[in-house]
């Protein structure tokens, strides 16, 4: 046997596991292993040690070790509510957590076919670029993608401030999956639920930056986990959040590093889709209760390009893209609309109305661009008239989706505002319509409606 970081090389002489069986250290029980995949060589099986931290005096070459036949599991309850756990189903708050007698294996399949849901309906999150533009649906997945710094994490935040606390919908749990982020935004997290009471309706799962690969590897799995015993078992609505699913994918690419494994595109493990799809799959909504899944998506070096960026975009309905362009320019959320999409924007979903609306905004934007490269060079006095007016009219549209977060409100100084989507279809076909043409684009800044515009 060999052992490098988390991952032991282990050869079985007599009762053969199966893949991800647990086995167990002869001189310390207390340490566990999951098989993973065979090493190549005969019997022998790579491994991962279940542990924080490994310590090499008590796992080592000629160590024994004993296969349980068993898959990992970890205790569940209905009292985990209000908790921070590890991958392992440690507490992570400083409370003992409370004795269930059912244990739950973190690796499951997927709903039957039979059993799926496939309803759908808006899910308002109160953020006016990402109802408008990009529409989340009820029992749907949400990617917020962006490099970094641009305002991922910060969104997610909010829109479970907003989902969670503001709309407060019965017989509707969260669950939070902290994957690879640092440990003060999670202490954050907690710290916010807790003051807004909306803490005794979520569970946290944290496997922080510095963690280890699988422990980062099997947050994601954990908490998908207590996502299912909610649907399943309690038949409860799930709200599923994640950041950062990019990590999920990192920590694969790891140890599939340590165990040697030839890589796929852009130096990633060759399962990478698979493991993502695997995952999202158990995500699903049922008859027994839905699913709604937030995750944020970091962009390496800010290429969208990037393989684990795109085995992500195909499992996902929505897509809100963070641009850093936008970001310099000031304009919060830093989402740019025309590369943001979602299949929920149709008329059978949103209606005509919002649909008609959202794609001539969507023309307009898009025109205003090509005008920008017209008024670098010659100014906006050289413009046709109907271009003119095209081209204000993109900008006080670009203005109005500007937001006061909640999340913010510390850090900016100003309330946070939760704006229903109605009210935001509504601004929009008035702008469009011209009944502000009158009105300077800067005063579209930062308000809830255009209500608000003192003229």
């Amino acid at each position: 046997m060999k052992v490098e970081g988390n991952v032991a090389e282990v050869r079985f002489f007599n009762r053969m596991p199966r893949l991800h069986d647990i086995a167990i250290l002869e001189e310390n029980p207390a340490i566990k292993m999951e098989v993973f995949s065979s090493s190549g060589r005969v019997n022998s099986f790579f491994c991962f040690i279940l542990v924080h931290s490994v310590s090499f005096t008590a796992v080592g070459r000629g160590a024994h070790v004993i296969n349980t036949g068993e898959p990992f599991r970890i205790p569940i309850s209905a009292e985990i509510l209000g908790r921070v756990i590890d991958p392992l189903g440690n507490p992570s708050d400083g409370k003992n957590l409370p004795i269930s007698k059912e244990l739950f294996a973190i690796r499951n399949s997927s709903p039957a076919y039979g059993k799926i849901s496939a309803k759908k309906k808006i899910l308002e999150t109160g953020v006016k670029i990402i109802d408008f533009f990009s529409p989340l649906l009820h029992g749907g997945k949400l990617g917020l993608v962006g490099g970094a710094g641009v305002g991922k994490t910060i969104m997610t935040t909010e829109l479970l401030h907003n989902i969670v606390i503001t709309k407060k919908e019965r017989n509707t749990v969260s669950v939070f999956a902290g994957i690879g982020e640092r440990t003060r935004e999670g202490h954050e997290l907690v710290e916010r639920l807790r003051a807004k009471d909306a803490l005794a309706k979520a569970c946290v799962v944290l496997g922080a930056m510095g963690s280890p690969p699988i422990i980062r590897w099997l947050t994601a799995y954990t908490a998908v986990t207590l996502v299912e015993y909610f649907r399943d078992a309690v038949a409860s609505d799930v709200l599923f959040f994640i950041d950062n699913i990019y990590r999920f994918a990192q920590a694969g690419n790891e140890l599939s590093l340590t165990m040697r494994t030839i890589p796929s595109e852009d130096g990633y493990q060759p399962t990478l889709d698979s493991d993502i799809a695997t995952l999202h799959e158990r995500m699903a909504s049922t008859t027994q209760g839905s699913v709604t899944v937030v995750e944020a998506i970091y962009v390496p070096n800010d290429d969208i390009l990037d393989q684990a960026v795109q085995a992500a975009f195909a499992q996902l309905d929505s897509v809100v893209i963070f641009s850093r362009d936008v970001y310099q320019e000031h304009l919060l959320p830093a989402v740019d609309p025309l590369a943001s999409y979602s299949s929920a924007l149709n008329p059978q979903i949103v209606g005509d109305l919002h649909y008609s609306i959202a794609r001539e905004a969507q023309r307009i934007l898009k025109r205003a661009i090509s005008l920008a490269r017209v008024v670098s060079l010659v100014g906006e006095s050289e413009l046709a008239p109907e271009d003119r007016l095209i081209y204000r009219r993109a900008k006080k549209i670009r203005n109005f989706m500007t937001q006061n977060l909640f999340v913010m409100e510390e850090q900016s100084g100003q309330p946070g505002q939760y704006i229903p989507l109605a009210v935001t279809v509504e601004d929009v076909r008035r702008i469009i319509a011209g009944d502000y043409d009158d009105i300077p684009e800067e005063k579209f800044l930062y308000i809830g409606s255009a209500k608000q515009i003192k003229k």
